[in-house]
């Protein structure tokens, strides 16, 4: 059954090791529906793995996720037809063009003629993709692949939104272009947000989940993550061991 109410994503305990290395420890938190949480941590904390594991892209060595109540080990299908996933440097196919490639997933997701058509105009026009929309991905910015790779991600209509860095990269206009869009979704969506800039938890998300290490180290309010006005920098810091 799916989560009518409550947490729509659920890490549960999830860690993954690679022989003695751990990736990621213990790593409990949930996403109530509706909620824009951050996904904080330096490099090399186990964001990217984290994500992975609740999209079921890569399998826990233990623990489990959820998506919306279902189990992504057990019902892998039921939970990625509720779920977007922006991978950071999501892959391509560079010899065809967005409307192609857009094409092909919602085919394969089995969406009907009409309703795909219906969703390619929105994706289109919500990612600003229709000056773009027949040109080789090969020939397209790094801005415009991005653009294409939440295209994909919210092609389906999902309740459930996972992006990992999906402003890496982008100069300061299209930078507030993915923010805006993420507000706007937001008013519908769950949403889980990795980033590493901290303007960003301020522009467009209410709660944090900080990671440090493969463990989580904070999980509450924005605002808490600016305890005692510090600032978010220093108080990321303090709590990620920078510098000592």
């Amino acid at each position: 059954m799916s989560d009518t109410s409550g947490a729509m994503i659920e890490a549960i305990g999830l860690s993954k090791f690679y022989g003695p290395f751990a990736a990621t420890q213990n790593v409990s938190f949930s996403v109530p529906r509706g909620e824009v949480a951050a996904f904080l941590g330096p490099n090399g904390a186990g964001k990217s793995t984290t994500m992975k594991l609740l999209t079921g892209f890569l399998s826990p060595s233990a623990g489990s996720a959820r998506i919306g109540g279902f189990d992504v080990a057990t019902d892998r299908l039921k939970a990625a037809e509720i779920l977007g996933y922006l991978p950071e440097n999501g892959p391509l196919y560079l010899e065809m063009t967005p409307a192609e490639i857009l094409s092909f997933l919602g085919t394969a997701r089995g969406m009907s003629q009409s309703k795909l058509a219906e969703r390619l105009d929105y994706v289109a026009t919500k990612c600003a993709l229709k000056t773009v929309w027949g040109k080789p991905v090969a020939k397209l910015s790094k801005g415009y692949r991005q653009r294409v790779g939440m295209a994909q991600a919210i092609l389906h209509d999902p309740q459930v939104l996972i992006l990992d860095e999906p402003t890496s990269g982008l100069d300061p206009n299209q930078t507030h272009d993915v923010r805006e869009l993420i507000l706007s979704l937001a008013k519908t969506k769950t949403i889980l947000l990795s980033t590493h800039i901290l303007q960003e938890v301020k522009a467009v998300c209410s709660r944090v989940i900080l990671i440090n290490e493969g463990c989580v180290v904070l999980d509450g309010s924005a605002d808490d993550l600016d305890r005692q006005g510090m600032g978010m920098e220093a108080r990321f810091r303090e709590l990620t061991n920078a510098g000592r």
